[in-house]
């Protein structure tokens, strides 16, 4: 019967510290959203400069200026013909089953 009590008593206490970690949490979240960080915008330019991705730059080191995905658009019978293409090449597939 105490064992009970002291396992009541624990989780209370447990839960109490808990909802009062998420109230504070959450106030200081709401405190942080709604402070105003000042921009380096008017500051030194070399502790804020942006610097591009290596796959936007070509061999040279210049920004690539062409769109860097194409995609095609095809048929559902176009994708069904290039899976079934690849699942007859797989290894362990029989290229003589013919499933319609």
């Amino acid at each position: 019967m105490i064992l009970h009590l002291l396992y009541i008593l624990a989780f209370t206490i447990l839960a109490f510290l808990a909802v009062g970690n998420l109230i504070r949490n959450l106030l200081t979240l709401g405190i942080e959203s709604h402070r105003q960080y000042p921009s380096n915008r008017g500051g030194h330019a070399s502790t804020m400069r942006s610097v591009p991705h290596p796959e936007l730059l070509d061999s040279e080191g210049r920004m690539v200026n062409e769109p860097l995905l194409v995609m095609k658009s095809m048929t559902v019978e176009d994708a069904r013909e290039q899976l079934d293409a690849l699942y007859n090449s797989s290894p362990g597939s029989d290229p003589f089953r013919e499933d319609a």
